[in-house]
């Protein structure tokens, strides 16, 4: 790597929202997210993402692709590399001196890894096509606890064949304390989660909506095209120690991750 394509690609991570952004889109793994995702969990104005994102993608940071109406925004990890191998060449005269260097490399190959299992999944489902990822929504009253749980969930274990998004009939300020950290002992992202009214998002073109809530399917607003709808409701642990809320985690991914690849006909 030449030293001004680093010195541009620093650069550019150097502004606190594209460092932001590019960890976001590193953690989310070759299948990436939707701007209308990270302008949620950022709460940037579309302008200013769209600024920032078109400024990692002329570094060579990220790179988009389109699936139907969408786009999607993914890290370019072998750029990543690129860098990271660069700033650390030679350390130390070469000896192995850097554990966490040597871990980062490490993340990076499962990454490749994944991103060449996704593709091979891909290819032998629809040869010479990629299929598009399906759109879910989770809905529940406060958009607080569980809706955010299941969609964290869904986007970290199946981001490369759904994307997931949550909302409230009545969200509440902030997502509950107990289910961000649900989340984080479970290794799943959970930056920039955030409450948001279900008016916002009918336009969208889901092709699932979960309800997990009774109250949320007796509230479930009129979409403008029909949906298919599955009801599947948990436990609420508003209230409750942690161990609750990491007892109504584990029930969401144990029975919504199936009940929703059923629904989608994707098993």
């Amino acid at each position: 790597m030449e030293i001004l394509n680093a010195a541009d690609r620093l650069a550019a991570l150097g502004h606190e929202s594209r460092l932001t952004i590019f960890r976001l889109l590193v953690e989310a793994g070759p299948a990436g997210l939707n701007p209308s995702v990270l302008g949620e969990r950022l709460a940037l104005p579309g302008p200013t993402l769209s600024f920032h994102l078109s400024h990692l993608a002329r570094v060579g940071l990220i790179g988009k692709r389109q699936e139907g109406r969408f786009i999607f925004y993914a890290a370019n990890y072998g750029a990543m590399d690129e860098l990271i191998a660069f700033l650390t060449a030679n350390c130390c005269g070469g000896a192995a001196c850097l554990p966490q260097t040597a871990q980062v490399d490490t993340m990076s190959k499962r990454r490749a890894q994944m991103a060449a299992a996704s593709a091979a999944s891909s290819a032998a489902a629809a040869p010479g096509t990629a299929p598009p990822r399906r759109h879910v929504l989770i809905l529940c009253t406060g958009n607080s606890c569980r809706s955010q749980m299941a969609e964290a969930l869904l986007n970290h274990e199946l981001g490369a064949r759904v994307h997931a998004s949550s909302a409230g009939t009545r969200p509440q300020a902030e997502v509950a304390a107990g289910a961000v950290e649900a989340l984080r002992l479970a290794g799943v992202p959970t930056d920039g989660l955030v409450p948001k009214d279900v008016d916002t998002l009918l336009d969208e073109p889901f092709d699932l909506v979960v309800t997990v809530c009774d109250n949320a399917r007796e509230a479930c607003p009129i979409f403008p095209r029909a949906v298919p709808t599955l009801h599947l409701p948990f436990h609420d642990p508003h209230g409750e120690p942690l161990d609750s809320f990491i007892r109504v985690r584990d029930d969401i991914r144990a029975r919504l991750l199936p009940a929703v690849l059923d629904a989608l006909e994707l098993k």
